[in-house]
């Protein structure tokens, strides 16, 4: 039987979030013809707000769910009658996390446990966990769990027995403009003339909401169980950001924040073993699986990475320029900003 949206229940945790929303619209937009659309969060204000901006007359699909996914009870609750689930909840401000450490492990190893559990007493088919290139070799207590995260929900595919259910994970850098993020932050600084730059020589991945959600709804149909799915994106100079937004401002060197990296990763040399390449994207393929490496190559034209391949920021081959930066936040964050 081929892969269809249409008479499914879709459930996201976390759905209030830049994500959330994002997969929300894109949803609704192009598979109008789903059953339902779970929002599963615990801000009651958010659910409020987004139940306005889509009416129930217009948009008969949608349901809103309070709860945490520290929660196992609610979370079967909600989850009874859902096809797929999306998994972005999280804890993910490094610093927050550093000082919060068992609060961040609750929400991000625990509830990832919780919700991988309740999939599996529930009749739920598919499930994406959104992962984040911190989990890469980790530094901070926000990446290690979610390389916790990322590892339950890969092993989550060897558990499963009978059940046909097929669990994955994506993992991307800095989605452009979502909550938190530094494009906001460097706009929020201009009106005050200076900009903080931790370090000179820094970089970073760059994505947009868009790329995230096209990953997540790429997973969703093509995975096959137990892949971490890695988009391959442009890179970034920090400095090249600050000067993109506020060329005229002052730029103060303020220090790397706790358990902050210089230059992020998304796949390491000991990765490379079990990455290949899928063209759009790269994989990494779980060391146990219930399927054939060669029908897998041959199904989605494959091939494997060189021994020792690593993807880093700093590393790219691929690069935006300040006048790209520019243009992407005007169309991603801001529309008012001038160019």
């Amino acid at each position: 039987m081929s892969f269809t949206f249409k008479d499914k229940t879709i459930l996201i945790t976390g759905g209030t979030g830049s994500l959330g929303k994002a997969l929300t619209r894109h949803i609704l937009s192009n598979h109008p013809e789903i059953k339902k659309l779970i929002i599963f969060s615990r801000d009651e204000q958010k659910q409020f707000e987004m139940a306005h901006e889509y009416p129930d007359s217009k948009y008969p699909q949608m349901r809103y769910f309070i709860g945490d996914v520290r929660d196992f009870e609610r979370l079967k609750r909600a989850l009874k009658g859902v096809d797929f689930v999306i998994h972005a909840a999280a804890m993910k401000h490094v610093p927050i996390a550093e000082y919060n450490p068992m609060e961040c492990v609750k929400t991000n190893v625990l509830g990832a446990e919780n919700v991988i559990n309740a999939c599996l007493e529930t009749d739920v088919e598919r499930v994406v966990a959104l992962s984040t290139d911190k989990a890469c070799a980790p530094i901070n207590l926000y990446g290690a769990t979610k390389l916790a995260s990322d590892k339950l929900f890969v092993a989550a595919n060897n558990i499963k027995g009978w059940n046909p259910i097929r669990f994955s994970v994506v993992r991307y850098g800095n989605v452009m403009g979502s909550n938190g993020s530094v494009i906001p932050f460097f706009l929020k600084k201009k009106k005050e003339g200076i900009i903080p730059v931790t370090d000179p020589t820094m970089t970073r991945f760059n994505i947009s909401l868009q790329g995230g959600v096209d990953m997540v709804m790429h997973a969703l149909e093509h995975a096959w169980g137990g892949e971490i799915f890695i988009p391959k994106i442009p890179s970034y100079h920090i400095l090249d950001v600050a000067k993109a937004i506020a060329p005229e401002a002052e730029v103060k060197i303020v220090g790397i924040r706790p358990g902050e990296k210089v230059h992020e990763e998304m796949i390491t040399e000991s990765d490379s073993f079990l990455t290949y390449d899928l063209g759009k994207y790269y994989t990494i393929l779980p060391s146990t699986h219930k399927w054939k490496i060669e029908d897998f190559m041959a199904e989605f034209n494959a091939t494997k990475v060189p021994v020792g391949f690593k993807y880093t920021s700093n590393h790219n081959t691929e690069w935006e320029t300040v006048e790209d930066l520019r243009a992407l936040i005007k169309e991603h964050v801001d529309p008012t900003f001038e160019v």
